[in-house]
Parts: C-alpha cells; structure tokens; sequence
C-alpha cells in the first residue's frame, strides 16, 4: 500500500467511528431518570459532606497554629464557618399527570373538535382575473 492510500484508509475509519460515537442514544425510562436523580443528589450531598470535613480539619489545623505561635492573630469571635449537611434524606420529586405538565392533546381526539372550516379564496384574487367589459 501506498503512503496516500494508508492516509486515506485511516481518516475513513475514524470518520466511521465518529459517527457511530454520535448516535442519538433513545431517552431514559421514568425508572432510570429517578435513579439518575438520585444518584446525583447523593453526589451533591457527599461533595457537602466532603466540604464539611475538610472546613473542620482547616479550623483544627488553624487553632493548633495559633496555640503554637505567639505572634499569630487571635481567632475572631464569630465562630467556625463549618456547616454540617446532615444525614442524606432524597424525596423524589411528585410526577405531574400530562395535561397538568403543560402536555397537549393532538388534534383529532374527543378533547378538540374536528377543523370543519373549507379554506376560501381570497376576493382580491378573483376581480384581478375577471375580464373588463
């Protein structure tokens, strides 16, 4: 093989990749969304979890420091900054019914009345095209 025609088999296999890789993946099911939900509300309470511990290991590492150093500047009075986030609690959120989520009906359903009006020519249309006498 040539070095154009390995050039040209390479970048058409990549090109092939890329499209598979940029598939349209169909949408979750209710179940999956929910524990996507989840999930993902569990990583945001860990990462306040892990905030929280590193805040009290920052005030124990800055009391020692003072305690040890004469010349440090006291603690102010206002206390530590640390929040604790508490233990983990997800209540899911409520599903709404369709047609209270903002969802309409297609046309055609016992909801909605058949469109029973015929189109009508426009009149400007038919005295431009009558012959003058």
């Amino acid at each position: 093989m040539t070095f154009l025609a390995r050039k040209t088999l390479v970048a058409l296999c990549a090109t092939c990749v890329c499209t598979l890789a940029s598939a349209k993946l169909p949408p979750p099911t209710p179940e999956a969304a929910a524990k996507a939900a989840e999930a993902a509300a569990k990583s945001a309470w860990a990462g306040k979890v892990d905030n929280f511990k590193l805040c009290l290991s920052q005030d124990k590492v800055a009391a020692h420091y003072r305690k040890t150093t004469p010349s440090a500047k006291p603690a102010t009075a206002a206390g530590t900054g640390c929040t604790d986030p508490g233990p983990f609690a997800y209540t899911p959120p409520v599903a709404k019914p369709i047609e209270a989520a903002g969802a309409h009906s297609p046309p055609g359903t016992a909801s909605s009345p058949p469109n029973t009006q015929v189109p009508q020519a426009p009149a400007a249309a038919g005295a431009a095209s009558a012959p003058k006498s």
